[in-house]
């Protein structure tokens, strides 16, 4: 039977979350899915017990399917899966499910129909409902903000591990992606406007996962340095990405029948001019710049402060249990303020 949606499920060191998440996909899977759908737990490097557990789950469920690559990462995984699967939508999932399922058939379901080329979750649109600590919605919004300010990107949410692509346009992009961590996400998606791909919305439900061990400082310098490259590479035409699909859309849904399309600026003349990209490359390293001295004083300096006693170490909401901001917040103005902002939080 031809599979219609391959879910992929990256996974490195997740031994303790594996069987009871693929479980509980593959149920949601046979019993309120309409389409045929595979599982294929792409394992990305792991030194535990995660790949003897995943090739048991494809043992055991039909619907499951194991593979190991040698090398960590999260776009490599996903770029390597994604070119070889014969499926006609590609999605993938992170392992801890913070995203509620329900939401996978308005994800896929566009796509399967011709309407849209690329779908994605947003936690950052109205009739979404979040669970999270303010210092991951700070970082998250923040990050947002740099992209739609320092890149014109229309899409709303970059991060949340909660996509998909349909196969014909992802064999057209993938050669053009280069990274293989967590900045595959946004490259592919800035890459997808520029070709002109309707990009579709699906507000979801989503609750943070507290054992998360991402590096968050890590993360978020290789999200700017991604950043640079790209604007380098638009602004010396070492990136050239073709027009898939007419002038770039972004279809936004709001959790209703109806769909909004929105040109970016660059629809009209999808190569700008290269002084115009000069200006954004410039402009980018300069917000890398500024966070990046901001990141190391409040992270690596602050830190030694506070093993002396000052300034007092700030309280980790999310992580201490206390109640987290749900809903939306508005987003921040200038990356003038921005950077101030980021200075007086603290710990990011």
């Amino acid at each position: 039977m031809k599979v219609q949606v391959d879910v992929v499920v990256p996974v490195r060191n997740e031994e303790r979350d594996l069987v009871p998440s693929i479980q509980r996909l593959v149920t949601y899977l046979r019993e309120s899915f309409p389409f045929t759908a595979r599982v294929t737990i792409a394992d990305n490097g792991s030194t535990d017990t995660t790949w003897a557990i995943a090739t048991g789950l494809g043992r055991e469920l039909a619907e499951v399917r194991a593979v190991h690559l040698d090398l960590p990462g999260r776009g490599r995984a996903l770029r390597a899966i994604w070119s070889e699967s014969d499926a006609e939508v590609l999605a993938y999932m992170d392992v801890d499910l913070s995203t509620d399922l329900n939401a996978l058939l308005p994800l896929v379901a566009p796509l399967l129909s011709g309407h849209s080329d690329l779908a994605i979750g947003t936690r950052l649109a109205r009739g979404s409902r979040v669970i999270r600590g303010p210092k991951r919605e700070f970082i998250s919004r923040s990050y947002n903000v740099l992209l739609r300010t320092v890149m014109g990107a229309r899409f709303s949410d970059a991060q949340c591990g909660f996509k998909a692509i349909r196969r014909d346009q992802a064999r057209a992009l993938l050669p053009l992606t280069q990274d293989t961590g967590w900045f595959f996400d946004t490259e592919l998606l800035v890459l997808a406007e520029r070709a002109g791909l309707r990009i579709h919305e699906v507000p979801v439900d989503w609750i943070d996962d507290l054992d998360s061990r991402v590096d968050i400082v890590g993360t978020a310098l290789a999200d700017l340095r991604g950043m640079a490259r790209l604007c380098a590479g638009f602004a010396c035409g070492t990136i050239q990405v073709p027009q898939l699909r007419g002038p770039s859309v972004t279809a936004r849904r709001n959790g209703n029948e109806s769909a909004q399309f929105n040109r970016l600026p660059h629809a009209s003349s999808p190569h700008p001019g290269r002084g115009t990209e000069i200006v954004v490359l410039l402009g980018a390293n300069m917000v890398a710049a500024v966070l990046r001295f901001v990141l190391y004083r409040t992270w690596v300096f602050g830190r030694s402060k506070r093993g002396t006693g000052w300034p007092p170490a700030q309280t980790d909401d999310g992580a201490r249990g206390e109640p987290a901001r749900a809903g939306p917040i508005e987003p921040f103005g200038s990356t003038v303020q921005l950077a101030a902002m980021t200075a007086t939080t603290g710990e990011n």
